[in-house]
């Protein structure tokens, strides 16, 4: 089974990155772009074959070493 872990900042936390984007596309001529939030996508390969026990899982990693809950937020999807 395949997992992917879409990784976010929480609404509301300043997101260096995703500003230091918005200003280049700007400086490139891409000027209707108002605002970008930057993230990762992390996938997994998981030998558990129960999408329960699988969700669960994946979760556990997010909680424990993935995301930092305290300023991301993240979305789990199984494949």
């Amino acid at each position: 089974m395949k997992a992917k872990v879409t990784i976010m900042l929480k609404t509301g936390v300043l997101d260096p990155q995703g500003e230091a984007v918005r200003h280049a596309l700007g400086s490139l001529g891409f000027q209707g772009v108002t605002g970008v939030r930057q993230g990762k996508v992390i996938e997994l390969d998981l030998a558990e074959t129960d999408p329960t026990r699988a969700e669960a899982e994946v979760r556990a990693m997010c909680d424990k070493l993935l995301a930092n809950t305290v300023i991301e937020s993240y979305r789990v999807e199984l494949t």
